[in-house]
Parts: C-alpha cells; sequence; structure tokens
C-alpha cells in the first residue's frame, strides 16, 4: 500500500482527543514525536459529537484537531463515526435497534447495535460519510478511509425478516427454488408465501443461541444474508466515500477468525484489507500467523494494514496478561512479515473511563514517556523510521495453499452431528502449523482462488464443496498439484444437502475411495493410524480420535490403516494417482506428530524447503520486492535460540552487521535480513 505522502511502514493507532483538554493533547503530541507515531486513527465514535440531532452538524473539534495532528507530523485515518448510533437516533426512530437472538428489542447501549436495514440508520449513516467527504476530500492529512468499526453481530427485527425475503428473491427467483433448497417437505416446512418465511431464531429454528438448527439451509442463508446486509452498510458509505475522494483508499477493520462474516467477499469491497490483532497470551504464534496470512488472502496477496493491536494489554479477556518486555515489537515484525505494511495500535493514550480504560496504550495514565510500554513502543518507532520504504508493496511468495471457508465453517457448525468437538479452525490450523514449523510460508485462500501458482493444495474438512470447487481441484491435480483433504469432506452442496451416490460426493473419484460410514466418539476416545510400510517420514504408529470414516479404497492406494475397533484394518490414509499429480485423503483427525510427519513427506516430494533452518520457535518468512528477498528471523522464545543461513551471508537492515552459518538470536528478538 504505497502512499507518496508518508512512504514507509505506518505507524500509530486510534486516538481520542475529543475525550482530553488541550493541554494533554499537547503532551500527547509531544510524545508521538518520540515515539516515531505519523499516523491516527480519529472519529472512529464520535457520530454523537458530530450530529446533535436529525439536521445539526457541527465538525468543528474535527478541524482543530486533524490540522494540529498534522502541522504536528501526524497524519490522519479517518473514521467516519458510525460504529455506534447517537442515543436521539435510537430514542426517535426505534427502528435503528436492533432485535436479537431470542426477540427482544435493544434498547439504546453498547455498540453493534445498529440494524444493517433499518432505512433509518442507512440514511444517516451514509449522510454523515458523505459530509464528511465533502469537507476533507483536499485535506492532504487524509491518508486512508476508515468505515465504522469491527462491523459484526446478527439482527432479526422485521425490517431484516422483510429484507431476507427480498435477499431470497434474488437468489433463488422463486419460492419453489427456495423449497427445493432447504428441503422443506421435511417436518411440513413448505412455504407458499414469501411472507410466511421468518427469521431462524431463537423463536423459531434455532437453539443455544444459534448453535443449532433444525433447517440448516435456511439458518446458512440467514447467515449469508445478515453478512451480506453489513456488507451493503459498508458499501453504502464506501460509494459515497469515493464519490467525493476517488483517489483515497476505504477500509474497515476486520476481525481475523470472527465467524460471523463471510470476509473473502469483505475483502473484494475494500481497497485494502485492515484488521486487528489480539491474541491471548496463550495463543499459538502459528495460529496468530494463520490469522495474518488469512488476511492477506482476502485480496488474494495484497499487502494488508495491522490496524488495531495492543501495546501491552487487553481489557476483556478473562485474564488480562501483560505483553512481556520485547512481545510487542516481536507480534508487530510478525505482522509486517506476513503481509502488513501498518503498524498500529488501540490505543494510543489510555481512556479515563468506560469499558477500555485497562486496555493498554502507548500513553498510559500516569501520563509520561517514563514507561516501559512507551520505550518499547519508541523503539519500535525508530527502527521503522531507519526501515523508509524498504518493505512496503513486497510480497509474501508461497507454493502451499490451505482453503478456509466461512460458509464451510457455518455448515459444519450447523450440521446437526456428528461431533460436538468437531473445531474447523482448529482442524486447519494442524495443517498450517506443520508448515510453518518448516518455515515453509502459506497462502490461505478461498474456494474461488486460482490454483495454478501453488505446489499443494489442502483443504481440511472440506465438508460443504460449491458448485465448480471440485471441478477446479481436479483440474490442480490434473495439471500435477498434491491435494489434500480429510475426513467429513464432500458430503454436501453450497445449500447444505447431501451429495447422493456416496461419499466424499463430488471428490470422490478425485481421492478414489467410497466413506461408507462415519464414526463420532468422545475426544478422549483414541484410534491408532498404523503404517505396515514407512511412507517418507511415516512410519510406526500415530493417534487419531473424533471423526473415523470408515473407507473402501477404490482406485487410491492404502497407506496406512487403523489399528483398533471393528474398523481395524480398514484405510485411514489413502493416495491416488490422478492425471499428473495425486489426491491424498485423511480419514480421522490425526495428532499433530502425524501432520507433521505427513507435511514433512509431501513437502520433500514436491521438493518444498524453508527458508532457513531454524531452532523451535524460531520463525523465519520472506517478502520479496523487485526481485529480491527481506527475511524476518523471529524468536519467539524466552531464551536464545539459533538459525543457520547455509551458504547466505546476510545483512541486517537496521544496524548493518553481516551474519553466516550458525547465528544465535536474543530472546523475543527479531532480525530483518537481506
Amino acid at each position: 500500500m504505497i502512499n507518496e505522502n508518508l512512504p514507509k511502514i505506518w505507524y500509530g493507532g486510534d486516538y481520542n482527543p475529543e475525550q482530553w483538554d488541550h493541554e494533554t493533547v499537547s503532551e500527547d503530541l509531544r510524545m508521538f514525536k518520540l515515539a516515531g507515531i505519523d499516523v491516527a486513527t480519529v472519529n472512529v465514535f464520535s457520530w454523537a459529537l458530530n450530529q446533535t440531532d436529525e439536521n445539526t452538524y457541527d465538525f468543528t473539534w474535527l478541524d482543530e484537531t486533524i490540522e494540529r495532528l498534522y502541522k504536528n507530523g501526524v497524519y490522519i485515518c479517518l473514521a467516519t463515526s458510525t460504529a455506534a448510533h447517537p442515543a436521539w437516533m435510537a430514542k426517535k426512530y426505534p427502528d435503528v435497534r436492533r432485535v436479537d437472538f431470542e426477540g427482544k428489542k435493544r434498547q439504546f447501549g453498547g455498540r453493534h447495535n445498529s440494524c444493517p436495514n433499518s432505512p433509518t440508520y442507512r440514511k444517516y449513516a451514509e449522510r454523515i460519510a458523505e459530509k464528511l467527504a465533502e469537507r476533507y476530500k483536499d485535506h492532504p492529512a487524509v491518508l486512508i478511509w476508515h468505515v465504522s468499526n469491527e462491523y459484526g453481530g446478527y439482527c432479526y427485527c422485521d425490517n431484516c425478516q422483510k429484507s431476507f425475503r427480498v435477499w431470497l428473491k434474488d437468489r433463488y427467483g422463486t419460492l419453489e427454488a427456495v423449497n427445493e433448497a432447504w428441503n422443506t417437505r421435511f417436518w411440513g416446512h413448505t412455504f407458499y408465501e414469501w411472507d410466511e418465511i421468518v427469521a431462524p431464531n431463537g423463536l423459531s429454528e434455532e437453539w443455544q443461541g444459534g448453535r443449532n438448527t433444525n433447517f440448516q439451509g435456511i439458518s446458512l442463508d440467514y447467515r449469508r444474508f445478515q453478512s451480506d446486509s453489513l456488507l451493503d452498510v459498508f458499501k453504502l458509505e464506501r460509494d459515497v466515500l469515493k464519490k467525493h475522494t476517488p483517489n483515497i483508499p476505504v477500509t474497515t477493520n476486520l476481525m481475523g477468525l470472527y465467524p460471523e462474516l463471510d470476509y473473502f467477499k469483505w475483502g473484494k469491497e475494500m481497497d485494502v484489507v485492515s484488521w486487528d490483532n489480539y491474541p491471548s497470551i496463550d495463543t499459538p504464534v502459528s495460529m496468530t500467523a494463520m490469522t495474518h496470512d488469512l488476511m492477506r488472502g482476502l485480496r488474494s496477496g495484497q499487502p494488508f494494514m495491522l490496524m488495531e493491536q495492543t501495546p501491552s494489554q487487553q481489557n476483556w479477556q478473562p485474564y488480562n496478561a501483560l505483553k512481556r518486555p520485547g512481545v510487542m515489537k516481536l507480534w508487530s515484525y510478525q505482522a509486517v512479515a506476513h503481509g502488513a505494511d501498518t503498524v498500529m495500535f488501540f490505543q494510543l493514550r489510555r481512556s479515563r473511563g468506560a469499558t477500555e480504560k485497562y486496555h493498554g496504550a502507548v500513553i498510559e495514565h500516569v501520563g509520561h514517556e517514563h514507561t516501559r510500554v512507551f520505550k518499547e513502543s519508541a523503539e519500535l518507532g525508530q527502527e521503522l523510521i531507519k526501515l523508509e520504504d524498504k518493505l512496503i508493496d513486497s510480497r509474501v511468495q508461497a507454493k502451499v495453499a490451505i482453503v478456509f471457508d466461512w460458509e464451510n465453517r457455518w455448515a459444519i457448525q450447523l450440521s446437526s452431528g456428528p461431533s460436538v468437538a468437531l473445531d474447523y479452525v482448529k482442524e486447519v490450523h494442524k495443517y498450517y502449523d506443520a508448515f510453518y514449523q518448516n518455515n515453509i510460508a502459506v497462502d490461505m485462500i478461498s474456494v474461488e482462488e486460482d490454483l495454478g501458482q501453488y505446489d499443494i493444495v489442502i483443504a481440511p474438512v472440506l465438508y460443504m464443496v460449491k458448485e465448480g470447487h471440485a471441478d477446479r481441484l481436479k483440474q490442480f491435480v490434473k495439471n500435477g498439484g498434491t491435494f489434500v483433504t480429510t475426513f467429513f469432506s464432500g458430503i454436501v452442496n453450497e445449500n447444505d444437502l447431501v451429495t447422493l451416490g456416496g461419499y466424499p460426493g463430488e471428490l470422490r473419484d478425485l481421492v478414489g475411495i467410497w466413506a461408507e460410514e462415519i464414526d463420532a466418539l468422545e475426544p478422549s476416545h483414541y484410534n491408532e493410524i498404523v503404517f505396515e510400510r514407512s511412507f517418507g517420514k511415516l512410519s510406526d504408529t500415530y493417534k487419531c480420535n473424533i471423526l473415523f470414516d470408515l473407507i473402501h479404497a477404490e482406485t487410491a492406494e492404502v497407506l496406512a490403516t487403523y489399528g483398533a475397533d471393528f474398523y481395524q484394518g480398514m484405510p485411514v490414509l489413502t493416495r491416488n494417482k490422478y492425471g499428473e499429480g495425486e489426491a491424498y485423503y485423511v480419514a480421522s483427525s490425526p495428532d499433530q506428530a502425524f501432520v507433521q510427519d505427513f507435511v514433512d513427506t509431501i513437502s520433500e516430494i514436491k521438493n518444498l524447503h524453508g527458508e532457513l533452518t531454524s531452532a523451535k520457535g524460531v520463525e523465519v518468512i520472506a517478502r520479496e520486492k523487485h526481485g529480491e528477498k527481506i527475511l524476518f528471523v523471529m524468536n519467539h522464545n524466552a531464551e536464545t535460540a539459533t538459525f543457520d543461513t547455509g551458504d547466505l551471508t546476510l545483512e541486517d537492515q537496521l544496524t548493518g552487521e553481516t551474519y553466516n552459518g550458525s547465528v544465535v538470536i536474543q530472546a523475543r528478538g527479531v532480525l530483518i535480513l537481506k
């Protein structure tokens, strides 16, 4: 994301000067200079301040804020303030207030509290976005538009029900097609009039907060509809901003693995993807890396924005641990290494009151620069100045792709069995982590992505096979690619209707097996994966649990079998030659030791290797620009560790020091090498 006004990694974050007096803001500006902060996100939650009633708009405070920041060397990420509607609007126009899962009308309060299908909300959200665009379209401080904030949550009001019916007409055309897609002859659910269709919530088809449903087709479509509804509101603001400022990019901050919105659809509508990274102290670093790669994948590998992270502690988790010394910088560089062109925080100064007053900030409540967190922030800020434009718009190049699909995730969660222990994200992460341990770059891709650039494509638990996806996978393998899928794959189409003729449905000839039954046991019950002869690094036995597909090899070669139960001796790992390539089927949820050895084996077969050899816990990933690689070496351990440069001599981009051979890296240290 190159910007001629600020051609470097942007450094800054959310700032709320409207909460502070003039003298405090003066102190903040002084400390921003010390920290190297050059971008502030403002106006995120200021709608009530900007618009005091239906017709009165006052941007005086915002004029002064933007001008003051700009004169002090700080550019602006300008939010539209629509993340929380004003109290007067909720009072006068009840239609802006959501109805929750249990059918209760919400009062004013909190955030994520606006109905996306409220005509009132849409009218005023578009109007204030346009007024902001008209006012600041020529201001040199504004680098990017930030629409709303962390979209999420569903609504079940009458306006949403009516809009859902319109959405269904657009998707299916006729009620007959809806009835067929939803299989409504089951339980006598046939619809004869559009207004017979109601929202699936705690009053109708769903229970346990939406974790269960009687009709998966209805619930799936309502999730699609709600994701699309919120996206439509984003597009409404985006389009009016673009009308007045066509050359200023527009984004909104996503939330990584957030379950409720189909982010691949959202990524297509954003000029640049941005997201908020808030791992827990015990979140695996490979899970964070995977999420960065997923955000990068929303726009086919383009750099993204790290819009929010905390400089130290979070305020909403059960135990709000501090980031240990060095971790903030380490995790910031991890984001950059995986494709971020910004490093930004929530927040620049700690709020004095309300729910986020104990959320970490660059400037703590003590209000001066003599804190551990500020000193670490300033050190990182100065390093980003030194790096200048060396990293901007560089790309991560990967030969491995892992398929991730939000609709497939919804369908698995709603599937009415076979196991409550099946966790789609965890199954995906198993395979990602195995490549991560070898420093092999991975792209996280949608089901629509072109596969031609990859050597290996993995689609764990591909329960839902959408139209055309099986054909693309088959062509990929025919052309010489290696494809891996797992248990509980190829079961249904995009309406959650079972593909008849035997599992795994459309994938059956590709993987060369037939799954007759699926056994689901409590997760503490393990079976064994047994190899009678070694296959690459795979040998002896491994554990597996959760689900057990009872499969028959048709054209596939059996590589391993189950070691116990009545299906002892049946295949659990198969390989099928298909065209010039091969497809693997893993029939159960294996332990990490199996996944690691399996990934090592197929990587070796495809001659894929990591950038450098490193000790456990030392991550290495490269970004490329103008044909040159910049390597990030990051030690996630709390003690020193080593890596090996092989035949390369590498130069530190911050110090100029050179390294070759075996190198010691400090605890939680980062080296940026070329």
